[in-house]
């Protein structure tokens, strides 16, 4: 398991739901890839409301439901290891919006290690 603590870069992805690449989910397929490529880890959020370069809205509401939510696909690792990464982006991401943040990590722990002894009141101790 990869372990990060202290300095690190997140990039964010902002596409649509409906983006594919090659007739899968465009958001899928960059999970894979960052999994792939060893990256201490991705999430996809789905949006409920936005809107991009195309100015048109994009919605959950009932009445105006639309089929392409935007999405949100953060990935956090070492500057060096997103930065290896990027070129994959370059190559999956025609439409959309690519962003780079400075951030720290304060904790990763896995499931597995995160189950330590508990106390009486089942309190996690160190």
């Amino acid at each position: 398991m990869t372990r990060l603590t202290g300095r690190a870069l997140r990039v964010t992805v902002y596409i649509g739901e409906s983006d594919t690449w090659h007739h899968k989910p465009l958001y899928s397929e960059i999970v894979h890839r960052a999994h792939t490529a060893g990256l201490a880890g991705a999430s996809v959020f789905r949006g409920v409301e936005g809107f991009g370069a195309s100015s048109r809205i994009h919605t959950s509401r009932l009445l105006s439901l639309s089929e392409d939510l935007p999405v949100a696909v953060v990935i956090v690792d070492t500057e060096e290891r997103v930065r290896a990464f990027l070129p994959q982006l370059d190559e999956l991401v025609t439409e959309g919006l690519v962003t780079l943040d400075d951030c720290e990590v304060i904790r990763y722990v896995g499931r597995d290690e995160s189950r330590g002894k508990t106390d009486a009141k089942g309190k996690k101790s160190s």
